[in-house]
């Protein structure tokens, strides 16, 4: 509830599926899909801002977890990791 407050108040921000292709049931309208597994390096295409609103979410919350904290070491300033689809 509080991450989908705060995303009430953010514009602009980024709403990240990290799941890989075969795993998107459920993919939120609106979001992009980046494989957990393609997040090695700091060129990111569909990431070119460093300081933009990233959301992050998976299906459990572990892989955002692992893929928030991957976005912060490669210099991203503003990763927020939910915790997965199926808790909501």
């Amino acid at each position: 509830e509080e991450g989908l407050e705060l995303m009430k108040e953010d514009s602009g921000y980024i709403l990240l599926d990290i799941r890989r292709t075969d795993e998107l049931k459920g993919h939120i309208l609106g979001s992009i899909n980046i494989p957990n597994e393609s997040i090695v390096t700091e060129e990111i295409a569909k990431l070119p801002y460093k300081n933009q609103t990233i959301y992050v979410y998976c299906r459990s919350g572990n892989r955002s977890k692992q893929a928030s904290q991957k976005l912060l070491d490669l210099g991203d300033i503003n990763v927020i990791g939910y915790e997965g689809i199926i808790d909501y």
